[in-house]
């Protein structure tokens, strides 16, 4: 007796099967998701004058600036600081957040995930 085929050649069962595999991985990627926003990274600049707290939602959660890079007459320097370490930060979230999801995904590409 044939195996019903469904369209495009597959067996029926093997779409059930591949369903559940994609409900697992979907269950797997919010979990994991939601364990990495709980994560802190942080990145700094200027040799560690300024330093910026980020979460795995990319938001920034704490800035820490060093007294001395405080300079009225220089307040341009100091902006650029921040600047660097809350991108870096971010940028830092980012990358544990595609590493951590690749391992879900074994490295498919699939846009609006995270």
């Amino acid at each position: 007796m044939a195996k019903k085929r469904m369209p495009g050649g597959m067996p029926g069962g093997n779409m059930g099967n591949m369903m559940k595999q994609v409900q697992k991985m979907q269950k797997q990627m919010a979990e994991m998701q939601k364990d990495l926003e709980e994560k802190e990274v942080e990145a700094t600049a200027g040799g560690g004058a300024v330093k910026a707290i980020v979460n795995g939602k990319k938001e920034l959660l704490k800035i820490v600036i060093d007294k001395e890079v405080v300079d009225p007459d220089d307040v341009e320097m100091l902006q650029d600081l921040i600047l660097a370490a809350v991108n870096e930060a971010i940028k830092t979230a980012e990358e544990m957040m595609e590493k951590e999801m690749s391992k879900v995904t074994g490295g498919l590409n699939l846009p609006g995930m995270f």
